[in-house]
């Protein structure tokens, strides 16, 4: 707990401190585009929050360093190794140049690094064949910087309203967190409990009113240290299923792989290009029907928050089960699979405009 605590309290207090940027800050760690197909705040925002998680991480490692010396190398390679993501995604969130395809490549550098420095190498996925073709070692990297880098988009993808990607991951790392600690894996139950205090310190300020966004710094890195965990866990216990990961991460996960499906396949666009028929997009225009048409601040900055919580019990419909079978990969398949036709059917129901009236959040515009 003295971990989760430390990345609490860091996280809180350095977020204040970005917050407060506002006033003594200058225009680069500002969100300010608000007509983008993507955006859904009505005032220019700090998007550096990534920049807290890195410095709960940080004082998490020192502290660890004291009482638990031996797991010090470990989390600092770990450490190096998420460099290259989180610089990526943060150099975006100040200059607004950095292609998608880069900030990419770097994800898949900083799980190409821990590949080498780590051993955290996918070798099996609990699939036949698959698994056969990971023991050569050249598929292995493939298939893990690939998975490393898709981890690190999928977050990036979701962090679309305030306390959407951030009660996600936090969910995530508490899943982690429950099964690292029966392995008695102390250095990944540190990561784990670190990166859930630092999540949990910056929602204070994220949600509901969004004075902070985590900004494509923060999201790579989550996405990155998400992904590393589920390669470390597995390569290291192989009792844990690889369909744990899968399962607890599926939302995010599906998400993704369902949106390069639509754009590439169904629309004839590129993956990367933004949209705006994303779930969580369609979820906020076609459910979270809050004061709409009022451009009121307050008004608005609700409905960007309502949209949230119907995401969030969505994802622990992945992450419940996860917890309870990580060592049973049949339920998790049949999880997983549940899941995914639940996604569609629900996504199916939202682009026809047949939502139930009961999901459907109203308010009225008052008049005078």
């Amino acid at each position: 707990m003295q971990y989760l605590l430390t990345a609490f309290l860091t996280s809180l207090v350095f977020t204040a401190l970005l917050v407060r940027c506002r006033f003594w800050g200058n225009g680069c760690i500002f969100d300010s585009e608000l007509d983008s197909v993507q955006k859904f705040h009505v005032k220019p925002v700090p998007r550096v929050g990534g920049v807290s998680l890195v410095a709960a991480m940080a004082v998490t490692c020192a502290v660890a360093a004291f009482r638990e010396p031996e797991v010090l190398p470990g989390l600092l390679w770990l450490g190096l190794a998420a460099a290259p993501a989180f610089l990526g995604g943060l150099a975006e969130d100040l200059t607004k140049h950095v292609r998608v395809l880069t900030r990419l490549m770097l994800a898949m550098a900083s799980g190409a690094i821990a590949y080498f420095v780590l051993d955290a190498a996918v070798t099996r996925v609990d699939i036949i064949g698959l698994d056969w073709l990971l023991q050569f070692s050249a598929v292995s990297f493939v298939f893990t910087v690939v998975a490393i880098g898709g981890s690190a988009n999928a977050l990036n993808i979701i962090d679309g309203y305030n306390g959407l990607a951030a009660v996600v991951s936090a969910m995530i790392f508490a899943g982690f967190a429950y099964v690292c600690f029966y392995l008695g894996d102390r250095m990944l139950l540190i990561v784990a409990l670190g990166m859930l205090g630092g999540v949990v310190g910056f929602l204070f300020w994220n949600y509901p009113r969004g004075h902070i966004f985590l900004g494509d710094g923060g999201a790579y890195f989550l996405g990155f240290m998400i992904g590393e965990l589920s390669v470390l866990l597995l390569a290291r216990h192989p009792e844990v299923s690889a369909w744990f990961p899968l399962l607890l991460c599926i939302y995010p996960v599906f998400e993704t792989l369902f949106s390069i499906y639509r754009k590439r396949w169904l629309r004839g666009r590129s993956p990367g290009a933004p949209d705006g028929v994303h779930l969580h997009m369609l979820i906020y225009k076609r459910v979270v029907r809050w004061v709409v048409g009022s451009r009121e601040a307050h008004h608005l900055t609700w409905r960007n928050s309502l949209t949230s919580p119907y995401l969030w019990l969505l994802s622990s419909l992945g992450v419940i089960p996860a917890v309870l079978f990580w060592q049973t990969p049949v339920m998790l398949m049949l999880c997983v699979a549940a899941f995914s036709m639940g996604y569609i059917i629900l996504y199916r129901k939202l682009v026809l405009f047949r939502i139930p009236k009961w999901m459907v959040v109203k308010k009225k515009k008052r008049t005078y």
